[in-house]
């Protein structure tokens, strides 16, 4: 992404070395595969933690989805903030290049995920010895990064979203 105003280094070249391939119409599919991909890690992580910790602490449903949803936020989030202050950005500032980059990235993934399996026959109460557990987790997932990758592509082309993350690199 070319930065024409680079306030940092006073000049018109990349904040970072890495580019990426746009087109005419804006941002490339491997680019925004690439940022959902980075989203969809945290979201996963969360996703799969809050799942099995609930699961396994004998839960119901919506407590276990409460806290799948709050780690997916936690943990997509966290991986943002690790990269951005790792590039010597202050707390602050961190907080919301991260909130900027990856709300709605992380909400329509979690509104598909937790639909997915909230509407798949029997996930709900899949035991983690079961199948269908991992099976419907698995796939819900994948929807959610097919589904989000047009939105990651809208946003970045827009200069949001993952776009604000790519200011702060070096």
């Amino acid at each position: 992404m070319r930065h024409d105003d680079d306030t940092r280094t006073g000049s018109a070249t990349p904040a970072h070395p890495h580019t990426h391939t746009h087109t005419a119409g804006g941002v490339t599919w491997p680019t925004a595969a690439r940022a959902t991909l980075h989203c969809l890690t945290g979201c996963a992580l969360g996703e799969v933690l809050g799942m099995v910790a609930g699961t396994a602490l004998g839960w119901g449903n919506v407590p276990t989805m409460i806290l799948a949803i709050i780690l997916a936020f936690v943990l997509g989030y966290s991986l943002t903030l690790r990269g951005v202050l790792g590039a010597g950005v202050d707390l602050r500032t961190a907080l919301r290049v991260a909130l900027a980059a990856d709300t709605l990235s992380i909400t329509v993934m979690e509104l598909i995920d937790n639909g997915v399996i909230t509407l798949w026959p029997d996930a709900m109460d899949a035991r983690l010895d079961e199948t269908l557990f991992w099976g419907a987790l698995a796939a819900s997932l994948a929807l959610a990064f097919v589904v989000t990758t047009p939105v990651n592509r809208w946003m970045i082309g827009r200069g949001k979203g993952h776009a604000v993350v790519h200011r702060y690199h070096h």
